[in-house]
């Protein structure tokens, strides 16, 4: 048995990559028990970082292969917002220690062991006309293989402007537009038709007019979902954000 079991182990290690979180189900793969995975972590040839979810002792974990594994477990996870664009090259400045945004389909908590990690905020936020499934304009970062879903960065910005007022400022999200110029407006568009907040349908209007981005003269409002005739008002922090349609 205990032959066995250093073979099996010399395979999980052989297939594993370095810095890849793994779960009970991923050892079941690998024809590794859950007796057999106890075993190990007493052995001190696995750490357990939570209830069926092992690594390998001493390597520290990688970002990406640990979104892989959260989007398994939370519907739509996606990277998203100030961390997409962030992603894109777009941001206002080097943060030392960034907070990774992260969006999805329900209610949840991030593990523990992934945020002791890699500090990150979790937002269940349904912004779009759209099944977790097939998440519009979602897909692997720079579409590389085994990559974590990001949004695009036309996404991104939305995302982005539907936190203005609540964890997000005004003035910071206008510096960020001012990197948006390469923004795809077709994409832009197609996402403002089926964005469910009013909000963000016409700050994202207002700011790219004041910026006079190429993107915002493309844009149709009379297309969009912007609402009634009547202004969207909102106070916050920052004093009272009145949007006109």
């Amino acid at each position: 048995m205990a032959t066995t079991g250093t073979s099996k182990l010399n395979t999980l290690y052989t297939r594993l990559a370095p810095g890849t979180p793994l779960t009970t189900e991923d050892l079941g793969v690998l024809d590794i028990s859950a007796d057999l995975a106890v075993h190990y972590v007493r052995a001190g040839w696995l750490m357990r970082l939570a209830r069926g979810v092992y690594c390998r002792p001493n390597d520290p974990l990688v970002l990406d292969p640990s979104l892989l594994l959260l989007q398994r477990k939370l519907e739509g996870l996606h990277v998203g917002g100030k961390s997409a664009l962030d992603w894109y090259g777009i941001r206002q400045y080097v943060s030392q220690q960034p907070v990774l945004h992260l969006y999805g389909w329900t209610a949840a908590r991030l593990p523990d062991w992934f945020t002791q990690r890699f500090p990150a905020e979790y937002h269940r936020k349904r912004l779009f006309n759209e099944q977790p499934n097939t998440l519009l304009h979602v897909g692997p970062f720079e579409k590389r293989k085994e990559a974590p879903q990001v949004s695009a960065p036309e996404r991104a910005l939305l995302e982005l402007l539907s936190e203005v007022g609540v964890r997000q400022s005004l003035q910071g999200a206008r510096e960020l537009l001012e990197s948006t110029y390469s923004l795809r407006a077709d994409v832009l568009g197609a996402l403002l038709q089926h964005c469910t907040s009013v909000k963000t349908v016409r700050l994202c209007l207002q700011l790219g007019r004041e910026g006079s981005l190429p993107w915002a003269a493309k844009l149709n409002p009379a297309t969009l979902p912007t609402g009634s005739n009547r202004p969207w008002v909102s106070r916050s922090a920052e004093g009272l954000l009145v949007l006109k349609s």
